[in-house]
């Protein structure tokens, strides 16, 4: 099957020749992973793949190419202290693991602490045309054989509390929640004119989502999320589906988010992501909801593929397969970007499990995609 109808048949709750796969990395790992299939230095397609190439993903027989715009590109900018174009100061913070050095970058700086800046505060213009370039060239390349999506994550409220602090945030959720109505909608506005204009450029998925869930429950109470993230969202989809109703949305978060799955269905979420195995019932998950939502993760970033062996991998993504990929609705990857603590042992285990093709088979694909992609 091409790449692009192996995700259509998963997403029409269909069983394709094999699941369809999406993985991302850190630029640490990319850069292991280049070094590893002996891939010369490739441009990373954006900064919220952090490391991917479509060069890289297309060598590893991936079916979903992303291209990205909003304030989640801002991740990974530079390699010391800096301030986004949003006004949002960042930092660099290293980490070492057993296979090298890395750094993530954290904000610590609020353009809209100070309730007086939000008067005369203008974010950055999402009509300019040189942030759909990328968009546009990998749509004439690759839309007829890979399934496109553009990436709009980060949506609302977490680049919401970037620019206030999160916990000032949290308390405007209570004590002010019209100035926490104005705050979110700086965010909503750009991300709707991003979307929209991806939608018409001719994406097959719009994926949307904040992180608004904890290992253990709701980051912020359902309440909360109803009342002032739900109406947007809901907006923004119905946009979005206007613009084209064949159009998916697929919505993140990070963490346990049980509490507002059916409520994200209603709105016309089509697919979950990343569904984390550490903090949710899987299982129980695509019984209660496999015919109304796909799922798109579900392998564990957080012990499986750093801290087990492959015939763990193997193991989990051969659950994986039997459970929410029974019957189609699954596009099967980690649950994050692969962090550079990932034996590559364990990469390759899953890669290899989830496309059923050795590595030596793999490995003699890799230098065809790379050069019809450059």
């Amino acid at each position: 099957m091409r790449h692009r109808d192996r995700v259509l048949t998963a997403l029409d709750h269909e069983e394709p020749d094999r699941c369809p796969m999406q993985i991302s990395f850190t630029p640490e790992f990319a850069a292991r992973l280049r070094e590893h299939m002996h891939v010369e230095e490739m441009v990373a397609h954006n900064l919220h793949g952090a490391g991917n190439s479509h060069q890289l993903e297309m060598a590893l027989d991936a079916d979903m190419l992303l291209t990205s715009v909003g304030w989640a590109n801002c991740y990974y900018q530079e390699e010391g202290p800096y301030t986004d174009e949003w006004g949002i100061g960042w930092r660099p913070v290293e980490y070492r693991t057993k296979f090298g050095n890395g750094r993530y970058t954290e904000v610590v700086g609020h353009p809209l602490s100070d309730d007086a800046a939000i008067e005369t505060y203008r974010p950055p213009d999402p009509n300019r045309p040189e942030l759909y370039a990328q968009a546009q060239r990998l749509l004439a390349r690759h839309g007829e054989e890979y399934y496109i999506v553009g990436v709009t994550v980060t949506t609302i409220f977490e680049t919401a509390w970037a620019l206030r602090g999160m916990s000032q945030l949290m308390m405007d959720f209570a004590l002010d929640p019209d100035l926490a109505d104005r705050i979110l909608d700086i965010p909503y506005q750009y991300h709707l004119a991003a979307a929209g204009r991806l939608a018409e450029m001719g994406v097959d998925m719009i994926w949307l989502g904040d992180d608004v869930g904890s290992q253990n429950g709701m980051m912020i109470s359902p309440g909360h999320w109803r009342a002032l993230l739900k109406p947007r969202m809901a907006r923004l989809i119905a946009a979005l589906k206007a613009i084209n109703p064949a159009l998916m949305i697929a919505y993140h978060s990070d963490g346990d988010i049980s509490a507002i799955i059916p409520e994200l269905i209603d709105i016309g979420v089509d697919v979950l992501n990343p569904i984390q195995p550490a903090c949710m019932d899987l299982v129980g998950l695509k019984r209660e909801y496999g015919n109304r939502l796909c799922f798109w993760g579900s392998l564990d970033e957080q012990h499986t593929l750093p801290f087990g062996r492959p015939r763990d991998v193997r193991r989990e993504v051969l659950t994986r397969l039997k459970t929410l990929g029974q019957s189609g609705g699954l596009i099967a990857g980690p649950t994050h970007h692969v962090q550079l603590d990932t034996p590559m042992e364990n990469f390759w285990a899953m890669v290899q499990t989830i496309t059923g093709t050795p590595y030596a088979s793999l490995y003699q694909r890799i230098l065809d995609p790379i050069r019809s992609a450059t």
